[in-house]
């Protein structure tokens, strides 16, 4: 297990990938909640 955990800390691109994943996801999320909220008040 800690093999793993350092060869993810060892893999940049990999690492930054995930990053800008999560950073979309959330993102994301953030405009569908935003939409579904704005549409619910009208």
């Amino acid at each position: 297990m800690l093999k793993l955990f350092t060869k993810l800390k060892t893999n940049e691109s990999g690492a930054t990938a995930i990053e800008y994943g999560l950073i979309a996801g959330l993102i994301s999320i953030v405009i569908i909640t935003a939409a579904v909220t704005s549409s619910c008040w009208r």
